[in-house]
């Protein structure tokens, strides 16, 4: 079973514990920040210059990383 994590969905004080706790990269920071912020994988994937594959990508490690922090 798959936990379905939105970012969106984080009050800022969550958003901030995550930020600091789960050691992201450049890259997947600024994913997190733009998702946080109600943007598509696609808008995404436009504003960072990036692939949807590497979105993608990027989503997962994210996920991964914040669900280690939880």
């Amino acid at each position: 079973m798959s936990k379905q994590i939105k970012i969106y969905d984080f009050t800022k004080p969550e958003l901030d514990y995550f930020i600091i706790n789960c050691n992201f990269s450049d890259e997947e920071l600024c994913y997190f920040n733009l998702r946080a912020q109600y943007k598509s994988n696609i808008q995404i994937a436009l504003e960072m210059n990036i692939s949807e594959s590497k979105v993608s990508k990027l989503a997962r490690k994210v996920k991964s990383k914040m669900l280690r922090v939880l």
